[in-house]
């Protein structure tokens, strides 16, 4: 087990705590989206959009998970994207409670238009690393989020 951190005893030291950081890197993040990818389209919606791209007619709740959404925040990204024409939401034929979703053809267009931003975003964020550094540092910081993710499940 590792060591435990002392608790913050200055304001310096808070400002170093990890909760601090990664509030600050989610801040500059959502920041540097707003300013370079899109005003309106926020990152869950891109990300839900990207999954249902890559397997359309795939069910509401099955891709909430894999979208890092809670159910009840995946049918609300959902139902929006829906009212702004950009996804098709259709009740599955073997179980009506099941939404099953699909690209509009304007979700089409709008997911290429915005797919070129948010790969130029990814590209500055890590601007300055080499590739190797990139893989280490994305490893860590997912290895990071699953952990933080265990600590709320428990």
């Amino acid at each position: 087990m590792a060591e435990p951190l002392e608790a913050p005893s200055t304001p310096a030291a808070l400002l170093a705590a990890p909760g601090y950081a990664a509030r600050r890197l989610y801040q500059a993040y959502l920041a540097a989206w707003v300013h370079t990818v899109d005003s309106t389209l926020t990152g869950p919606q891109f990300a839900v959009l990207t999954a249902v791209d890559c397997f359309p007619g795939v069910d509401q709740g099955s891709l909430a998970s894999s979208v890092a959404l809670d159910r009840s925040t995946m049918a609300d990204v959902a139902k929006r994207l829906e009212e702004r024409g950009l996804l098709l939401r259709e009740p599955d034929a073997a179980d009506g409670r099941r939404k099953l979703l699909r690209l509009s053809e304007a979700g089409k267009e709008k997911l290429t238009e915005v797919d070129t931003r948010a790969r130029r975003l990814d590209e500055q964020l890590l601007d300055g690393y080499s590739p190797l550094r990139r893989r280490i540092l994305l490893d860590e910081l997912t290895a990071l989020a699953e952990h933080w993710e265990r600590l709320a499940a428990d």
